[in-house]
């Protein structure tokens, strides 16, 4: 956009975050009222109005801004991708990992506005603004991390249960599949080098977490033109219990059964897996993942 005056689109899922998204709007526009910034309004009834009108959106305004969490920041992606048109975010999920990354407020939506309006109306500073990568897989993006295994069936099995709601519902699905779960045969293609293996999941990261904190793939970084490809080889279900709580701290990589790899294309297959990437249904394994260097431009604290 080249007009003096920055124009936004801010795009809200109002549902997100038990309400905060509804609450995040609210702070965000009491932000953007005070400043000469132009605002669009935007509230889809569903995931493909959002959709639509982001990627009607993206053209016309210089930021598409989310007030939402991860999956807001992945719908808004699909329409960001490639693209001169920068993306804010106002963290109004339950796991918040995109703003996580970027270090934003996240229990903050008015000081993350006043951050992306500060990005807008210094447009030449270089701090305020950063070009990321994103993961894509045919024309599908993601941010995050992309899950391929025992986390994925949680989310799977988590996503048909009707009750409780909230982190209880995922807890119950993770004691479930445990009761069942079984190493996964993997067939991995890691830039060309095929390798066949059982595993008890596979992640492919663009960024570090996922979940709300979940370091599974440590030391992936945003702008370094790879992904971050983990492996979880076979473990016992005691041991994957115990194990789980170090993703938190990342200190997972020290485990024998933890294997890491760095690549710009994956390829990953294995019977019966729907993927999840950004905490989103994503799609059914084989997926072939390759790393969009530079796809993304975000607006950041200084």
């Amino acid at each position: 956009m080249n007009g003096a005056v920055p124009r936004v689109a801010l795009l809200t899922n109002p549902t997100s975050g038990k309400g905060r998204g509804a609450r995040g709007r609210e702070a965000t526009l009491d932000v953007l009222r005070g400043t000469d910034v132009e605002v669009l309004d935007l509230v889809g009834a569903d995931a493909d109005e959002a959709l639509a009108m982001a990627r009607r959106a993206v053209p016309d305004v210089d930021a598409l801004v989310v007030c939402g969490g991860d999956g807001l920041v992945h719908l808004a992606v699909q329409a960001l991708a490639d693209s001169s048109t920068a993306l804010g975010v106002v963290p109004a999920g339950t796991g918040n990992d995109v703003a996580r990354y970027l270090d934003l407020p996240r229990r903050d939506p008015a000081a993350a506005a006043h951050a992306i309006v500060a990005a807008l109306c210094h447009p030449e500073d270089p701090r305020r603004r950063r070009r990321i990568d994103l993961a894509r897989a045919g024309d599908k993006h993601f941010v995050t991390v992309l899950a391929a295994g025992f986390d994925a069936k949680v989310n799977e099995r988590a996503n048909a249960m009707t009750w409780p709601r909230g982190q209880m519902r995922y807890n119950i699905a993770t004691l479930a599949e445990l009761r069942t779960f079984a190493p996964i045969s993997y067939t991995l293609d890691l830039d060309g080098e095929t390798r066949s293996l059982e595993a008890m999941m596979v992640a492919v990261g663009n960024g570090p977490s996922f979940g709300g904190g979940l370091r599974i793939t440590e030391g992936a970084v945003l702008d370094d033109g790879l992904l971050d490809v983990v492996v979880i080889k076979p473990m016992g279900k005691g041991e994957l219990v115990r194990t789980y709580p170090k993703l938190f701290s990342g200190t997972h990589t020290t485990h024998r059964q933890y294997e890491h790899h760095r690549v710009r294309r994956v390829t990953v297959a294995a019977p019966g897996i729907v993927t999840y990437a950004d905490g989103e249904r994503f799609g059914p394994l084989p997926l072939t993942v390759e790393c969009a260097p530079g796809a993304l431009e975000v607006l950041t604290p200084a």
